[in-house]
């Protein structure tokens, strides 16, 4: 908190100004603060985890450039500013970002006002909200070069390269196994096939700018209602592949019980991802090449097993990446994404189906 204040009061012009500076959301990355002034006014404070994005500077480039881009096209579109809230950078006494003396990178951001977070989505209006909202932004982020933006966590989607340094780390451990740890062994194996199954069809996807990590948690709702307001967490914007963020987005969309749920009650729910796609196609469904729609499902196992694995991973190298609350958590939210790619692939032929029934229905098809 001293670090936080700090940054604050010494860089930030309205640092004198404030009443309270308290920890803010539930992220697994960064450290968020919501800074509060006298006035009554409320921003953003957070510190970019070095660990994590260790050219910070690029990071600002790239969401300096988005969150424009995403304005201009807002406006060019006719989409009213409150339907789809854009959060703003704002200046400090030498730019929008201020370097402490430790090397760790501090910003001052919007506040989006009466909005919220949802950990779960459990409502079938819900699921579509979200994906008319991330259709919206891959439709104004479209127009984007994405040779203008820097590839800020570069093989950030490359699966085969996170099976590599599982198994190097793997190969470090001394082989006492429990049984959640055996069993999450078992599900990496199972599946090492599949981790090219996106890589190998590059040619013939969409490739654009992404938002990069559109889970839940990264979506404002209208405090009062189930309408998005909002996409936030503009960290891992980049130039990649539009199934990475559909399939991740519905990977979380799709898990009612959550990623800190139970191990063995973890179910895919195909009634929101009908939903979820009854958003998303009437919004940006012509960005989608053919290749793109017959691996939608692929994309939403890959992005699963993807996540468990790095949970995983992180677990047996002591918990380096990914924050966590109690010893063991990783492990946990390991397993439940290896239980939601059992259940994606016991339902592979319904949701197939869905995305058939619902590309259907989309105007001009």
């Amino acid at each position: 908190m001293k670090a936080a204040l700090r940054a604050a009061s010494t860089f930030f012009p309205a640092g004198h100004d404030i009443a309270r500076i308290q920890p803010f959301g539930t992220g697994n990355i960064n450290d968020t603060f919501l800074v509060t002034l006298h006035s009554g006014d409320r921003r953003i404070l957070q510190r970019l985890n070095p660990a994590v994005f260790p050219d910070p500077v690029r990071v600002m480039d790239n969401i300096r450039l988005v969150t424009e881009h995403l304005r201009q096209e807002r406006d060019r579109n006719g989409i009213a500013p409150e339907r789809f809230r854009i959060v703003s950078l704002f200046p400090g006494r030498t730019g929008d970002f201020y370097r402490a003396a430790d090397g760790s990178v501090w910003r001052l951001m919007t506040f989006i006002a009466d909005s919220r977070t949802c950990r779960v989505i459990r409502r079938e209006k819900q699921a579509e909200e979200l994906g008319r909202t991330l259709g919206t932004f891959h439709r104004l982020a479209g127009t984007l070069d994405p040779g203008r933006l820097a590839e800020t966590l570069p093989g950030f989607h490359l699966t085969r390269r996170y099976l590599q340094q599982y198994d190097r780390i793997s190969a470090s451990q001394d082989g006492k196994d429990g049984p959640e740890i055996a069993c999450c062994r078992a599900a990496i194996d199972q599946r090492r096939a599949m981790v090219t199954v996106l890589e190998e069809a590059r040619g013939q996807l969409r490739h654009q700018v992404i938002h990069g990590d559109p889970k839940v948690t990264n979506f404002l709702f209208d405090r009062h209602g189930d309408r998005v307001v909002s996409l936030i967490d503009l960290d891992t914007v980049m130039p990649g592949l539009l199934l990475h963020d559909i399939g991740d987005a519905l990977r979380s969309c799709c898990n009612p019980g959550g990623e800190t749920g139970r191990s063995g009650q973890t179910v895919f729910a195909p009634e929101l991802f009908r939903s979820w796609l009854r958003g998303y196609f009437p919004a940006a469904g012509f960005l989608l090449t053919d290749e793109d729609r017959t691996r939608i499902i692929a994309a939403v196992l890959l992005m699963t097993f993807e996540l468990g694995l790095r949970f995983f991973t992180d677990h047996l190298d002591g918990n380096r990446y990914f924050k966590i609350r109690f010893q063991g958590q990783n492990l946990q939210r390991a397993l439940v994404q290896f239980d939601l790619a059992k259940s994606i692939e016991q339902q592979a032929a319904t949701l197939e189906s869905i995305i058939n029934d619902t590309a259907a229905a989309e105007p001009g098809r």
